[in-house]
């Protein structure tokens, strides 16, 4: 094939491709994470967070302009962890380098992935090379310089292919760690396995998807929800509305004004427009009410309405706080913050957060999640504790989209971080710039270790760690490499010099045999006479023991 001009429907396909191509090795992908604990979720993400973008597109658009604004608008939304959020940001700047043009050929699709590269390191504060970054800019720069005048579409992947997968290779020579895993970066394995996709469906081929899971619809009891029931969380509203020159203005239609009539009769309120399109998600009691209202202005091309009650008696889980038809006034501050496992989330609602996102390690919220949350604490200024290193730019990302509070996301790393700034906040001063400097001087004084068995044979630390030993480790340092995970916890409590500290707080996984735990407890409080233990039970998943130092 000769392609020397592809339009929207073709990107859209490509991207689509990428994504199936993703889906059948996310975990090989994921399997390539250095740390050889079974949190490699690399695959997962940034799968997540291209299928969020190609599932945004729902037209046979030809113009490859607005087919690219809105994958890019899907990912934005879909992103999870580093990589995601960089993926996101790679397919922000193409469509940023396609903005204005109809089609593209091979010169203009290699300017515009120029502006992919740029827009992805402007989304790092530190960049590292070794990693993604690296990988895509080696190949837009090689496969750029090759561009000529007769240049096809196919020839310029024929050059941006190859050096992806050699600059892949060269990651371990870039990052000691993953020279000393014997790994390549996986952000970067994952790209290529995108741009495998891509090149495959440029040259006509079918790439389809194994995953199904994403498009399933969960089954609701609709007994939960019986003759006898109250109506008192009110219904999850969302729709697609297409504006219509007979009834509105498109031109000139007033979006500040339509979101402030929801907020007024409801809650939750994420909108946007795109061209001709809203898209809307609201609670509320009265959602007849609220399409009557935007009927006024357009035709609905989707609606979804789901019954909160309903869920909130299905699941077990904590409710939100039911959405009045009245708007509430926002509070001075609010909390968010990230954990995963029952126990953990219940001390973070107990230590007074608004909102407690479900996720961690191998599970990282998007940043619509995070939006969802911010949209709970209802409040002008919200404190974002993410309490994973690989949720920190997902978290970023969020705040920068986020426009009815002012976020600020304190860079908390892991759940003893953020337990303790959370524990300590204080907002009497009303100085946001002066709480965030304390809050980022606590964390830096929190020792945060934690226990996991391999999943794999590695080799970390001059160690040979061998799979299905538990590690003991802190800040990715391995301290314990044994038989179990008592020992592990013990050496670990030993290395990272428990007995220095007021506070041991010892959290118990799901996986840590209960027994076991309760003599890991005894053991530490007679080993460190001066230091206050306290055990807790997180049932957080990977980890069976966390110790967390104050």
């Amino acid at each position: 094939m000769s392609t020397t001009q592809i339009n929207g429907c073709l990107f859209a396909d490509m991207v689509r491709g990428g994504a199936a191509a993703l889906c059948k090795s996310k975990q090989i992908v994921n399997d390539l994470n250095v740390f050889p604990i079974p949190d490699g979720d690399t695959g997962d993400n940034m799968y997540m967070t291209i299928d969020a973008g190609a599932r945004a597109v729902k037209s046979d658009e030809e113009d490859i302009s607005a087919v690219s604004a809105v994958i890019a608008k899907g990912m934005l939304l879909g992103a999870r962890g580093n990589s995601g959020v960089i993926l996101s940001r790679i397919f922000s700047g193409i469509s940023k380098g396609l903005e204005g043009k109809q089609t593209a050929c091979a010169d203009t699709l290699a300017q515009a992935f120029r502006y992919g590269v740029k827009e992805s390191y402007s989304a790092v504060s530190t960049p590292v090379e070794g990693t993604i970054l690296t990988v895509y800019r080696d190949a837009v720069e090689y496969a750029g310089a090759r561009v000529k005048e007769d240049s096809t579409l196919e020839s310029y992947f024929d050059d941006f292919l190859p050096e992806l997968k050699r600059s892949l290779e060269r990651t371990p020579e870039l990052l000691d760690v993953l020279r000393d895993a014997g790994v390549v970066d996986s952000g970067g394995a994952g790209f290529v396995c995108i741009a495998e996709g891509m090149n495959s469906v440029l040259r006509g081929e079918t790439v389809k998807s194994e995953n199904t899971s994403a498009s399933q619809v969960q089954e609701i009891n609709l007994d939960a929800f019986d003759e006898n029931s109250v109506l008192e969380y009110g219904y999850c509203t969302e729709f697609l509305l297409r504006l219509q020159r007979a009834k509105t203005d498109i031109e000139h239609f007033d979006l500040d004004g339509f979101i402030s009539y929801l907020n007024s009769v409801g809650d939750s309120v994420v909108a946007f427009r795109d061209g001709s399109i809203v898209k809307v998600h609201v609670h509320t009691m009265n959602p007849g009410t609220i399409l009557d209202y935007c009927r006024s202005f357009g035709e609905f091309l989707k609606i979804k309405i789901e019954n909160m009650t309903l869920q909130h008696n299905e699941h077990t889980e904590k409710p939100a706080a039911a959405f009045p038809s009245m708007p509430k006034k926002r509070k001075a501050y609010g909390i968010v913050s990230v954990a995963n496992g029952e126990g953990i989330k219940q001390i973070f609602s107990d230590l007074g957060c608004d909102a407690v996102v479900d996720g961690g390690q191998s599970m990282n919220p998007s940043a619509e999640d995070i939006i969802k949350a911010l949209d709970k604490a209802y409040a002008e200024t919200i404190f974002v504790f993410p309490n994973n290193g690989n949720i920190i730019l997902a978290a970023n990302q969020a705040a920068a989209i986020y426009d009815k509070a002012n976020v600020v996301v304190i860079p908390t790393k892991t759940i003893g971080e953020g337990y303790a700034a959370i524990s300590m906040l204080d907002t009497s001063s009303g100085d946001t710039e002066e709480i965030k400097a304390q809050m980022t001087e606590i964390i830096q004084g929190v020792v945060t270790g934690m226990v996991s068995c391999a999943c794999r044979d590695s080799q970390m630390d001059g160690r040979d760690i061998k799979k299905g030993e538990y590690l003991g480790f802190c800040d990715k340092k391995i301290h314990a490499a044994c038989d179990n995970a008592y020992d592990a916890a013990l050496t670990l409590a030993e290395n990272i010099k428990a007995g220095d500290y007021d506070i041991l707080m010892l959290v118990c996984g799901e996986d840590a045999k209960r027994e076991d735990a309760a003599r890991l407890y005894s053991e530490l409080c007679a080993r460190y006479k001066n230091t206050e233990v306290i055990m807790i039970d997180g049932y957080q998943p990977i980890y069976d023991y966390i110790l967390i130092l104050e």
